[in-house]
């Protein structure tokens, strides 16, 4: 099959790119800039430039059979604007209704779009998310993946299908989950001990199983999809566990949880300490159930894998 891999310069889409590659598929990257580096296991590339409402698809459209679309503006912790909604929705829903229109132009109506479990909601009390459950984004980010999901499942010239995402890990992750290998690599004390919760997570490689297998089964298409790696892990335990793949002693010590609330909201953290705190469990039942899918690796693989490819980097940089 011939598949355009839109956001494909970026830490998923590099192994995404790879994997269909070895599936036998042909593989065209869409890339933002000429100066992008390289992206491993595609036939072709093509700049795109910016995703929005006047992207120019045809030339990486021409001839593709499918579309797995990642580009999107993800998650900023530090906003530089007073109105992020604003660039959210340029991006991630009007530029996704642009590659739909254009798509349908070039005949294509096979595509995999790649949103967040943030649709759903920021927190889970007392039951995982699930696909029955009405989304209820919270924030920018997680409301214009809504608005985007919306236009793919409600054309009827499109046969597409939408994965939900938790936290991504793996060789090359940024954000939150490179902070939590710094800080571990450090041996710095953490005063976690008293936080009681369950997160799922998924290893980028079971997240671009799950891509390739929606792209493949037919009885994916229509479907919305949430995944994770399968086990559901507690942030103490989380540090646990990377400290103690890194040989490094475990330093958790137990302070309330009110104290941790109080000291973010003071620090204007707040956010940062709810998602140390709270619980974010996904149920994949239905993804199993729909494509007989199954995780190819378990957390504690993907762990493993992620701290070795830290501690083998040329200049790993604690801080």
């Amino acid at each position: 099959m011939k598949v355009l891999v839109t956001g494909a310069s970026g830490f998923v889409g590099r192994v995404l790119c790879q994997t269909l590659s070895q599936r036998g598929h042909l593989v065209t990257a869409a890339l933002r800039s000429p100066q992008t580096p390289p992206v491993d296991g595609v036939c072709s590339s093509v700049v795109v430039g910016d995703i929005g409402p006047d992207t120019r698809w045809s030339q990486a459209l021409a001839g593709q059979d499918s579309i797995i679309h990642l580009a999107a503006r993800a998650h900023v912790m530090n906003e530089p604007t007073g109105d992020p909604e604003r660039f959210y929705r340029q991006i991630n829903v009007e530029g996704t209704r642009c590659l739909v229109k254009r798509a349908k132009v070039a005949s294509i109506s096979r595509l995999v779009f790649m949103s967040s479990v943030k649709v759903n909601g920021e927190e889970t009390t007392g039951h995982a998310f699930s696909e029955r459950l009405p989304a209820e984004p919270k924030d920018a980010y997680g409301r214009t993946k809504w608005a985007a999901e919306q236009i793919i499942t409600g054309d009827p010239d499109m046969r597409g299908t939408i994965i939900r995402s938790p936290l991504v890990y793996g060789a090359g992750v940024k954000g939150n989950f490179l902070k939590l290998l710094r800080i571990s690599a450090k041996g710095l004390p953490l005063p976690l001990g008293s936080i009681k919760n369950l997160r799922s997570l998924i290893y980028v490689e079971n997240l671009v199983d799950a891509l390739a297998q929606s792209l493949t089964n037919d009885r994916a298409i229509g479907q919305t999809f949430l995944v994770s790696d399968g086990e559901d892990i507690s942030t103490p335990e989380l540090f646990r566990r990377v400290a103690s793949l890194q040989h490094k002693p475990n330093r958790i010590f137990s302070l309330p949880v009110g104290f941790l609330t109080t000291g973010g909201h003071l620090l204007g953290r707040s956010n940062v300490v709810q998602r140390l705190c709270g619980s974010l469990q996904v149920d994949t039942t239905y993804i199993r159930q729909q494509l007989s899918w199954k995780p190819p690796h378990t957390l504690q693989q993907g762990l493993e894998k992620t701290v070795d490819w830290f501690q083998n980097q040329a200049e790993p940089k604690i801080f």
